[in-house]
């Protein structure tokens, strides 16, 4: 198969689809690659380092989006939308539920769009989503706190406090990888930690995992509200697989915190599950105030780290990039449920229920089009 690899070109996206690994390991079966040059710079791996692994390294987007499977990290751009047509494969990152306009290019042009973060083990898992679910959530704190600070527009909470002053309130609503990993980093800075979710289960687990060192909290609309209230640090790690997250905080609720606390809703690449995150920002404008809150709403935290984070990307999507080339879509889609999870768009038709659901549209099971 023709594999082509383009430069991300969102704000400050620095992370890059394959290492040259994964260019080796695709060469050796007979694949052809094709990497856009300066594609990995930002992860620290340059186009020697690619040619070695056997990649062709090309000037322009264009000779790469002309193969037949594209790979990406993050949606594509209005301007990447003119590379759409019926015989492409694009296998990235894709959010549809919250992108109108990347659903509506996709079925217009009758492209396959595949999503890392739909492909989907029978446990509920996500194997494509978790890497970057980790990081997000440590940095939703790294990010967070960073705006308590007076010199950033904050409230000057340390998180920890000190002998006598009391740590700052650190109150995550949502206990997945995500909610998990943000409560492990604000344990670690000596905040009061506080973590809602719908699943009396999973706080179980949570409560034995972190032995008394955080406050787990049935998540419902009355004590969200008065955890809200309470909070530092208030962070959004809601989600439901290929749907729109559920708005859990309204904006009477963001009134009520004190000026300069802090929000970061790490779900608005899903639209957010915070009633006043209601844009998306970027690494290089990360904030907006609104009600006197600090606002971070950065759609891809992890370019932020683009190193550690490709790596932590591509040892996951690095199997599925491979098998869909040896097997081709048809095969692959029939012989791997998990991977048949993963494709959202084929032929002009929604095939993942969520996405046709936040549309609106109409669902047709991928499997049935093969049949």
């Amino acid at each position: 198969m023709k594999i082509g690899v383009p430069k991300e070109i969102k704000s400050n996206e620095n992370r890059v689809a394959i290492t040259p690994a994964g260019v080796m390991m695709l060469t050796q079966a007979d694949h052809e690659v094709k990497i856009e040059s300066g594609a990995g710079l930002g992860s620290g791996m340059d186009n020697e380092a690619y040619k070695s692994a056997g990649a062709v390294i090309v000037p322009s987007a264009d000779q790469v989006w002309a193969q037949e499977l594209v790979v990406k990290v993050k949606e594509p751009q209005p301007s990447e939308f003119t590379y759409f047509r019926k015989d492409l494969l694009l296998f990235t990152y894709l959010h549809l539920a919250a992108e109108k306009g990347v659903t509506e290019a996709l079925l217009e042009n009758k492209t396959t769009g595949i999503a890392y973060e739909t492909i989907q083990l029978a446990n509920g898992g996500l194997p494509l989503l978790t890497p970057m679910s980790e990081i997000a959530g440590r940095m939703s704190v790294q990010a967070g706190v960073r705006f308590l600070e007076k010199v950033h527009g904050g409230k000057g909470v340390l998180p920890s406090g000190v002998p006598g002053v009391s740590p700052a309130n650190v109150v995550i609503i949502g206990g997945g990888i995500v909610g998990t990993n943000a409560a492990k980093m604000a344990i670690g800075l000596g905040a009061n930690v506080t973590l809602l979710d719908i699943n009396i289960e999973r706080l179980r687990q949570l409560e034995d995992l972190f032995q008394g060192k955080i406050r787990t909290l049935a998540s419902n609309q009355f004590n969200i509200a008065e955890q809200v209230r309470k909070a530092d640090l208030l962070i959004g790690a809601v989600l439901i697989p290929g749907a729109r997250a559920p708005k859990l905080v309204t904006e009477e609720m963001v009134k009520t915190m004190e000026p300069g606390s802090a929000i970061v809703d790490v779900a608005v690449d899903q639209g957010g599950s915070i009633e006043t995150v209601d844009r998306v920002t970027t690494h290089e404008d990360p904030v907006y105030v609104k009600h006197n809150v600090n606002h971070y709403a950065v759609a891809n935290i992890p370019g932020a780290v683009s190193k550690t984070a490709t790596y932590a990307l591509t040892n996951v999507t690095a199997p599925y990039i491979f098998n869909l080339a040896n097997n081709g879509l048809k095969d692959y889609v029939q012989s791997d449920k998990v991977f048949a999870n993963g494709v959202n768009t084929y032929q002009g038709k929604i095939v993942h229920e969520a996405v046709a659901k936040a549309h609106n549209k109409r669902y047709i099971d991928i499997r049935s089009v093969f049949e």
